[in-house]
């Protein structure tokens, strides 16, 4: 499942990578009410263009779809490999976690070219300054300038697959295996913000500051305000558990006070179907 949420009513939008009925995209009022929003061959990766257009990759058939806030799809690209996580930067070109081992970059045309080659990426974010975080299979975060230079921003991570910047330029990772939420400093100093998680993938923060964390093998959504105080949004999901969150956000792809940005993306279920698949 996977899930994204939209900035201006924020509601929530979460995608199923069952195909069990004829929605596996929905949105969730503030309140949790959900209702169908559109049907993708197994969504695995969610981001909002500027626009307020929903991208949504799609592992099964291999495209990126866009949908209008009104839920009319069209195809964005096609024949990847694999894709995953999703996310915009400030140009408004998009940027494509491939299971071929590759990062893509789409401009708003869908011209494609290959950003960066010889990864395992899982999630993707932005940061204030434009550098593009990735999480890797490999236990690293790594760090892109937009010149494509690559930096290890941290590793020894047990597999990280979700990330989110706050309002204060923190990154925040899902440490899958560890159950942990860790909080980095832009300078990389690490602490851990949660844990004791079911799984936890996706992270995406609501206009408020307060920070969802999808729990795949727990099957709900955990949200926690900037202080850490805990609580459950939804339950009881889908048996492939929810995976990746993203929040809408205006012309910046790091989350600001007035307007959130965040762009987070990465799922365990969709890996090990991925592995599965080789």
């Amino acid at each position: 499942m996977l899930i994204a949420s939209n900035a201006q009513a924020q509601d929530l939008f979460v995608g199923e990578a069952s195909q069990d009925s004829a929605y596996n995209v929905y949105e969730f009022t503030p309140g949790g009410v959900p209702s169908g929003f559109g049907d993708v061959a197994i969504p695995s990766g969610f981001a909002f263009n500027s626009a307020g257009n929903l991208f949504v990759s799609g592992l099964l058939l291999g495209n990126i779809y866009e949908f209008t806030p009104g839920g009319v799809r069209s195809t964005f690209a096609s024949g990847l490999n694999n894709p995953i996580g999703l996310a915009f930067n400030s140009a408004g070109n998009l940027f494509e976690a491939d299971g071929g081992g590759n990062i893509y970059e789409f401009t708003p045309g869908g011209v494609q070219s290959t950003f960066a080659p010889g990864l395992s990426p899982e999630a993707l974010a932005f940061n204030s300054s434009g550098d593009l975080f990735e999480a890797d299979d490999s236990g690293n975060i790594y760090e892109f300038t937009p010149g494509g230079v690559r930096s290890t921003f941290a590793s020894g991570l047990n597999h990280p697959l979700g990330l989110a910047f706050n309002s204060s330029g923190d990154l925040f990772v899902s440490d899958y295996y560890s159950g942990n939420i860790y909080e980095f400093t832009p300078g990389g100093v690490q602490s851990t913000f949660a844990s004791g998680l079911s799984g936890p993938n996706g992270l995406a923060f609501n206009s408020a500051g307060d920070l969802f964390v999808a729990n795949f093998t727990g099957g709900s959504i955990t949200e926690f305000t900037p202080g850490g105080v805990q609580s459950t949004f939804a339950s009881g999901l889908a048996s492939d558990g929810p995976t990746v969150l993203a929040f809408q956000g205006e012309s910046l792809p790091v989350p600001e006070p007035s307007a959130l940005g965040l762009l987070a993306v990465g799922m365990f279920g969709i890996t090990l179907l991925r592995r599965h698949q080789r």
